[in-house]
């Protein structure tokens, strides 16, 4: 199958790569990012997520984020929802988009959410239907599609059973995550092929991370696959908890950079992109991660 001529960008950098950030950011730090990623043209930006400030406490300020954000025609503002009450505050802000998480490695469910595979499916049913009777758009998220902290390597048909089920339920994509970042080439793209089976490619998205330095090789081998969505990290914000010190996310900058070079429109203006970047990066108190932007503002 071809690659595809144009690929969209998921930003999940406020959300999934905050989140992972050690300290806390301030609810307008926030707001700028986000603002900003719209204007470097990104077609959607995960905003935030409704989960418990317990156990998430950088998403606690979620309904504020939202309600301060300029909305830009064209973006989507997607937000982490993992039950119920999470899928009430949502609505409670105008969402339009959630996303709801499962894992492909029965471990690492139990350890991340509190519950085996089969009862998070079971908890994801009454909230994907209550958003769809809504009118809003559901997305799934699978963790662990390559490799587990607790188990190692996942079997595929784990992979093909929850993406099959999390489809199902009527996400109109499931996003395939390397959590940890030990897939390569040649099993990142058997794996896609084999999801593929019983979710339509086009309805199929990355979620790579880049802890062993593999991600845009993993990526370019799945979009020669026919996929055409990748989820990215603005700087290449986040971490991976279970292998310190490594990165996290595969940067949105690099990702671009590589498809701007393969011809592959993104609709991203890579130059805001990089801005947006060095705004986060300055409230972190550290460099990009991003090989791109260090490149360019090495330049500038």
């Amino acid at each position: 199958m071809a690659r595809p001529d144009r690929v969209e960008i998921v930003d999940v950098g406020p959300r999934d790569g905050l989140q992972a950030e050690p300290g806390m950011v301030p609810t307008a730090d926030k707001i700028a990012l986000i603002d900003r990623l719209s204007e470097a043209g990104l077609p959607a930006v995960e905003a935030g997520a409704f989960v418990s400030p317990k156990w998430v406490p950088q998403m606690a300020d979620a309904t504020e984020v939202l309600a301060g954000i300029r909305r830009r025609p064209g973006t989507r503002y997607p937000v982490l929802v993992p039950n119920a009450r999470g899928l009430e505050g949502a609505m409670a802000s105008g969402v339009e988009e959630i996303a709801i998480f499962g894992a492909a490695s029965e471990t690492f469910s139990r350890k991340n959410i509190n519950c085996s595979i089969d009862e998070s499916l079971e908890r994801f049913r009454p909230v994907a239907a209550s958003a769809l009777a809504a009118g809003m758009k559901v997305r799934g998220y699978i963790s662990c599609v390559l490799g587990c902290p607790y188990e190692g390597d996942v079997p595929i048909e784990s992979v093909v059973r929850v993406a099959r089920e999390l489809s199902a339920m009527g996400c109109y994509e499931v996003s395939l995550g390397d959590t940890i970042g030990v897939g390569t080439p040649a099993r990142a793209r058997a794996m896609v092929e084999a999801v593929a089976e019983v979710v339509p490619v086009e309805r199929i998205a990355l979620h790579f991370h880049d802890t062993y330095g593999q991600a845009l090789a993993n990526i370019l081998s799945c979009l020669e696959a026919g996929v055409a969505t990748v989820d990215t990290a603005v700087a290449g914000l986040g971490g991976c908890p279970y292998a310190p010190g490594a990165s996290g996310n595969v940067a949105t900058e690099d990702v671009v950079y590589m498809l701007d070079g393969m011809g592959i429109e993104t609709g991203v203006d890579l130059t805001k992109l990089v801005d947006a970047g060095r705004l986060i990066c300055n409230v972190l108190g550290r460099a990009p991660t991003s090989k791109a932007a260090q490149a360019i503002l090495a330049n500038a």
